[in-house]
């Protein structure tokens, strides 16, 4: 998914941070100025639902209009490492899985 927030709140004309997060205080949502910073400048790790509720009604906007789906970062399963991708004519490289030597499995990543 692709975080579209700085573009969506220019076509509402909200062209700082600041004003975005003095609206959002206003409808209930304090936001620090670091995680607005990131928020604005950078791709969310994680942001709960209700918070973008609170997003979508200041910038009187839909999640589709923050939210952009981005179906070509995602492998689909039978997917051949090293196929030439028929969009880019590149070739995609193999993953590279690392594996203990004593047999026992890796923690998630």
């Amino acid at each position: 998914m692709k975080w579209n927030l700085r573009l969506t709140a220019a076509n509402k004309g909200i062209w700082k941070a600041s004003e975005l997060q003095r609206s959002l205080t206003e409808h209930g949502l304090v936001i620090s100025a670091g995680k607005m910073s990131g928020l604005w400048s950078g791709q969310p790790v994680s942001l709960k639902l209700e918070d973008l509720d609170v997003i979508c009604v200041v910038l009187g906007c839909e999640i589709g209009d923050l939210l952009i789906p981005e179906p070509g970062k995602v492998s689909c399963p039978g997917q051949q490492a090293g196929v030439q991708e028929a969009t880019t004519g590149s070739v995609v490289a193999p993953a590279v899985v690392p594996k203990r030597r004593d047999g026992r499995s890796l923690p998630p990543m």
